[in-house]
């Protein structure tokens, strides 16, 4: 046991046992830095551009609901089964059916971890270095920025879970508490108070679609839960620390976004520190909370090339994070509006390795080859999620999958 530990300390390709498991605080901060996305804060912005305070928190609430019972449920499985998404994956979509979930898991988190890194290299030349930042006309520093903290990043993607949870020791509480401070202050030096600075703008939003908005924010990234939860004690620990987790730490982002926006004028609690001359902290607090949520996504990323690739993890983090690294700058300019698509395409994997884990549950699964009907209710679903502008996109997407699946494991079941 104590080899198999030492050569693969990540379990790529077996269950986590119980001297992988992590200690209940460990996981919870794992959670909470992976929920720490700095994406989030644009949605916070449009939110609060489209909603009322009471809009606000209401699509909070129910659209936090919604996310923190998705993830809730893939953390149960994950820590109850000890097993990756991946490997979940080759359960219900068969052996090679499951390169086509870890292909697009891993194609979202790397461009995800691509655009995150350009999202600490720009604002910092420009607002601490004032340098010039425009597509096409890009100083070099800008490039050292970003080859910095992609090899810093990919860094601690590599030597796997432990350093991410070391990351997310130092981070989680140095993020919330500094982000927190900084909106108090902003809010405090404000002319008006939070609900009267909310009743300013377009308020074009209704409350379903913020409650996507929230929903869709981190729905992807939510999907990799099992890669993180598979590390917890019990499956009562993967449930709590993560729907605890996901719930207040995308509120919290929303809420940096939302007060950058009507106090500060951004997009980023970076915004509102450089306003309060807070710069060094604000350089932190960007970094920290990027970092977090990066290495998870190349973490989850390496995992699913590595089921479809047969490498081990740790090389293909190490490709994945060249790969983001060397197409960051591209990827913020060009790409941020292809991941969004791309993220209403995951939420039907989830779904189906939901329903297929809790429909077997206690019994001894067989891998196929290919599943055909998780194959079809993914692509269905994501069709479905992208071009059905009704209702929320990722759940629209979760029904037509679910229905999918049941309909061929029924006509199966007869055969």
């Amino acid at each position: 046991m104590s080899n198999k530990k030492i050569s693969d300390v990540d379990y790529t390709t077996s269950p986590v046992d119980a001297a992988g498991r992590k200690s209940n605080l460990s996981m919870f901060m794992v959670m909470l830095g992976f929920t720490f996305f700095s994406a989030s804060m644009w949605v916070g912005q449009k939110l609060a551009d489209g909603l009322n305070w009471w809009d606000f928190v209401w699509a909070l609430l129910l659209g936090g609901l919604i996310l923190a019972a998705y993830t809730g449920a893939l953390g149960w499985i994950g820590a109850e089964s000890g097993l990756s998404l991946d490997l979940l994956a080759r359960r219900s979509f068969g052996t090679k059916g499951s390169w086509l979930p870890s292909a697009m898991i891993s194609f979202t988190q790397i461009g995800w971890f691509g655009v995150g890194l350009a999202m600490f290299a720009i604002p910092v030349a420009k607002q601490i270095m004032g340098l010039q930042v425009e597509p096409g006309n890009m100083e070099w520093q800008v490039y050292l920025l970003v080859a910095i903290a992609g090899i810093l990043m990919t860094a601690s993607a590599y030597f796997g879970i432990t350093s991410l949870t070391i990351i997310s020791y130092i981070a989680v509480p140095l993020v919330a508490i500094l982000g927190t401070v900084a909106m108090v202050l902003a809010v405090r030096n404000g002319d008006t108070g939070l609900v009267e600075q909310f009743a300013k703008g377009s308020k074009d939003l209704g409350i379903l679609a913020g409650i996507g908005m929230v929903v869709g924010s981190f729905v992807s990234g939510g999907t990799a839960t099992p890669n993180f939860a598979r590390f917890a004690k019990s499956a009562k620990v993967g449930l709590w620390t993560t729907v605890v987790a996901f719930f207040l730490g995308n509120s919290l982002m929303f809420l940096f976004g939302a007060v950058s926006s009507i106090y500060a004028g951004g997009n980023d609690i970076f915004d509102v520190m450089l306003n309060l001359n807070l710069f060094y902290f604000a350089v932190l607090v960007l970094g920290l909370n990027i970092w977090t949520t990066n290495d998870n996504a190349l973490y989850s990323g390496g995992l699913g090339l590595s089921n479809i690739f047969g490498f081990s993890k740790k090389t293909m983090v190490i490709v994945s994070g060249i790969i983001g690294t060397v197409a960051a700058i591209w990827l913020y300019y060009n790409f941020c509006d292809w991941l969004n698509i791309l993220n209403a395409t995951l939420p039907p994997v989830g779904i189906i390795l939901i329903l297929h884990y809790f429909c077997n549950r206690g019994k001894e699964v067989k891998e196929p080859v290919v599943d055909w009907s998780a194959v079809i209710g993914v692509i269905a679903g994501a069709v479905v999620a992208n071009l059905v502008h009704w209702g929320v996109a990722s759940i629209n997407g979760m029904v037509v999958a679910a229905v999918i699946w049941a309909i061929g494991q029924a006509i199966s079941k007869k055969k």
